[in-house]
């Protein structure tokens, strides 16, 4: 079954899964460590993955959980709120997040039983889709099956989500994190459309 997933696609998961890694949680030494030995070419993403990495080499676990914290957390609510209901009502838990609910039913995506975050977070979104990609949830979502849940559920609002991410004001690692991710969205939409799946 994994056998049809192609290198790219292989790839895009991947990509799809390091953004997720990085939006669920503050990264620790390890995490940190392996994005600093990223290197990237001289296309738009390359050279964000290589600020990434540059970034995260004098990047300590202490400052970028306090980043972390201030951005998502903070006292009350942080700066953003990574919610796809947030981002296009306006309101937490609302008509997206039960329309994402169904789809991810549909899908046979189950929520994990140890996250507690609405299933609209950022980070669950870049993950669901990284699992349709290489067959997580039975066999890879064909191109159709992907663009219609990225065009559902990520692409109105994902890039305006990363825009913020990268000009935020606690942002310093994640700034390099947001630059990454809206260029990642941009490649996104313009495969799904050059496709015309």
């Amino acid at each position: 079954m994994q056998d049809t997933v192609t290198e790219e696609d292989r790839l895009r998961a991947d990509f799809y899964n390091f953004l997720g890694l990085l939006l669920a949680g503050p990264p620790d030494r390890m995490l940190l460590d392996q994005t600093a030995g990223l290197s990237g070419d001289d296309t738009d993403l390359g050279q964000a993955i290589s600020t990434m990495a540059r970034v995260a080499k004098v990047t300590k676990p202490a400052a970028v959980e306090r980043e972390f914290n201030a951005l998502f957390i903070g006292l009350g609510r942080g700066e953003l709120l990574p919610y796809a209901s947030y981002y296009l009502t306006g309101f937490l838990n609302e008509k997206p997040l039960a329309q994402l609910r169904a789809d991810m039913e549909a899908q046979t995506i189950t929520r994990a039983p140890n996250v507690y975050e609405p299933e609209d977070n950022i980070a669950s979104l870049m993950e669901m889709m990284a699992g349709m990609i290489v067959g997580r949830f039975g066999a890879p979502a064909p191109l159709e099956t992907q663009k219609t849940f990225w065009n559902k559920h990520i692409g109105p609002w994902a890039g305006h989500f990363y825009s913020d991410l990268e000009a935020a004001k606690n942002s310093v690692f994640y700034a390099s994190v947001g630059a990454a991710g809206r260029v990642f969205m941009e490649i996104e939409r313009e495969g799904f459309r050059m496709a015309g799946a």
